[in-house]
C-alpha cells in the first residue's frame, strides 16, 4: 500500500530580509498547529516591530494543506497576503505562517513590484529554511507491534533495526509485560517486506501486529 505525498512542514522559525528600493522586507515564517497559535505569532510581530507600516501574512494549515488564510494589511488588494500564499502553496508547504514586516523606504514599488517583493521575501525565507535543514517532510507511518518472548527479544530487536535503517521506517520505544512488545514506525508500503522478513527470522513464529497510522514529521 503506497501513501500519497503530504506537504512538508517548518522544523523552527526562519526569517529573511529583503531590501527593495530602500524598503525593507522581513521574512518571518513558523511552524503552527492551529489559526491560534498562528494568530498569536502575527500578534508578537506586530509587537515587535510596532513601527513598521504594513504586516501581511499568508497561513496554510492541515496536514492535505486544506484551510488557508492571507490578509494585505494594507497593501494595495492581492499584492501581498495571497502572492504569499500561492508561494506557500506552491513549495507544498503547511502548518505554516508567514509574516511580512514592511519599513516603507519612501519609494512606491507599483503593484507588480510588491507582488514580487512580498513572494519573493516568503520564497527567499523557504530557500534559507531548505538549505539550512528546517524543512520536514511528513509521511503516513503504521504503529507496528512485534510480541517477542524475552529470550529472542535481543536478537529480533537487532533484525527489526536493520530492517528499518533500510526501509524508511522508525523504531519506537518496546514495552515489557509478559512478553517484549517491540514496536515500530513502518510505511505501508513496506509492511508486506516486514511481515516476510520476521517470518524469515523467526521460522515463522512471529507476526507484526498493524494499528493506527499517524502522520510523522520527519528530517
Amino acid at each position: 500500500m503506497t501513501e500519497p505525498a503530504l506537504p512538508r512542514t517548518l522544523a523552527r522559525p526562519v526569517d529573511h530580509e529583503l531590501v527593495i528600493r530602500k524598503s525593507r522586507f522581513l521574512a518571518h515564517l513558523e511552524p503552527v498547529r492551529d489559526t491560534a497559535a498562528a494568530d498569536a505569532v502575527v500578534a508578537r510581530l506586530r509587537k515587535e516591530f510596532w513601527d513598521a507600516r504594513h504586516h501581511c501574512v499568508a497561513m496554510v494549515l492541515g496536514v492535505r494543506a486544506d484551510q488557508a488564510r492571507s490578509s494585505d494589511d494594507g497593501e494595495p488588494s492581492g499584492t501581498a497576503g495571497v502572492p504569499m500564499l500561492e508561494v506557500l502553496k506552491h513549495r507544498g508547504m503547511t502548518d505554516v505562517v508567514a509574516v511580512v514586516t514592511r519599513y516603507f523606504g519612501g519609494v512606491k514599488l507599483g503593484a507588480g513590484g510588491l507582488v514580487r517583493a512580498y513572494s519573493g521575501a516568503v520564497s527567499a525565507a523557504l530557500d534559507e529554511a531548505a538549505g539550512s535543514g528546517a524543512i520536514l517532510r511528513r509521511e503516513i507511518l503504521h504503529e507496528v507491534e512485534v510480541p517477542v518472548p524475552h529470550a529472542d527479544a535481543g536478537r529480533i530487536d537487532n533484525v527489526l533495526r536493520d530492517w528499518a535503517g533500510s526501509h524508511g521506517a522508525i523504531v519506537a520505544e518496546p514495552a515489557y509485560d509478559a512478553v517484549a512488545r517491540l514496536r515500530l514506525l513502518v510505511p505501508g508500503a513496506h509492511l508486506e517486506s516486514l511481515r516476510s522478513g520476521l517470518a524469515a527470522a523467526s521460522a515463522g513464529t512471529l507476526v507484526p501486529e498493524v494499528g493506527d497510522s499517524r502522520v510523522v514529521d520527519v528530517a
